[in-house]
């Protein structure tokens, strides 16, 4: 996959040459191509930022720099979906990384100071998309988080794939507790299912601590999703089983 990444400081990208990612960018799954607006600035300072019209704090990146950076990315990977990373975007979730792998090429503008100017906006972004309802001193970082979640959706990036199935939110649900040695540890032992041998067992304990956890932690993604007879059933008996503990310690 082809990423275009549009940004004052291409050097913080190569945190991604590192782990899985840096294992795709290695055997060329995945390449990054990068444009600095200061290269496309017309004075001699390469000035690509300016008080924002009708005054205001702090400065805004100029459109003539921002546009012909995105042109010459543009120009080097044509239908390529711009994206400009804002925290007025869409918040970016695994559905969403799920469905831009499935692209053959993005390219990712990453803002900086106060903004951009809308102009920019208006006439060269595709899409806005944040990771979150906070503030960034700059886009790059949403950018490689978007690369990072996209990337390992990629065939043959993550050694075993059917990891990536029971990743936790690709279902809908928060992934189930995991355990290796030592069975037991500081006193506490690991849930006695888990060394049953028993699959079909093992699965339905998997089930119900995923359902469970994501009950206690994300509620808002059960709401969203249409759990099935047997999801019902675990369910209850989890709430049930929680509310029979706690009420025993009250």
């Amino acid at each position: 996959m082809w990423f275009g990444i549009v940004s004052l400081f291409p050097e913080m990208f190569q945190a991604l040459h590192a782990g899985v990612t840096g294992k795709a960018i290695a055997n060329q799954t995945v390449s990054l191509h990068h444009w600095n607006p200061r290269d496309f600035a017309s004075d001699k300072h390469q000035s690509v930022d300016d008080h924002p019209y009708g005054g205001g704090p702090g400065m805004i990146m100029m459109a003539e720099p921002l546009k012909a950076a995105i042109k010459a990315a543009k120009e080097a990977k044509k239908d390529s979906k711009v994206i400009y990373l804002s925290p007025q975007g869409r918040r970016f979730d695994q559905q969403a990384a799920e469905e831009f792998a499935a692209s053959s090429s993005l390219i990712f503008l990453a803002g900086r100071y106060e903004g951009i100017d809308e102009r920019i906006i208006e006439e060269e972004i595709d899409e806005e998309w944040s990771v979150g309802d906070y503030v960034l001193t700059g886009g790059e970082l949403a950018a490689m988080v978007m690369i990072d979640a996209i990337t390992r959706l990629l065939p043959g990036v993550v050694g075993d794939e059917d990891s990536i199935t029971q990743d936790s939110l690709t279902s809908g649900l928060l992934k189930y507790p995991q355990y290796t040695r030592p069975a037991s540890l500081g006193g506490k032992s690991i849930p006695e299912v888990l060394l049953s041998g028993h699959h079909q067992q093992i699965e339905h304990w998997r089930l119900k601590a995923s359902l469970g956890k994501t009950w206690l932690r994300r509620p808002d993604l059960l709401a969203k999703k249409e759990l099935s007879p047997l999801e019902n059933k675990l369910l209850t008996e989890f709430i049930h089983e929680f509310n029979t503990i706690y009420s025993k310690k009250d």
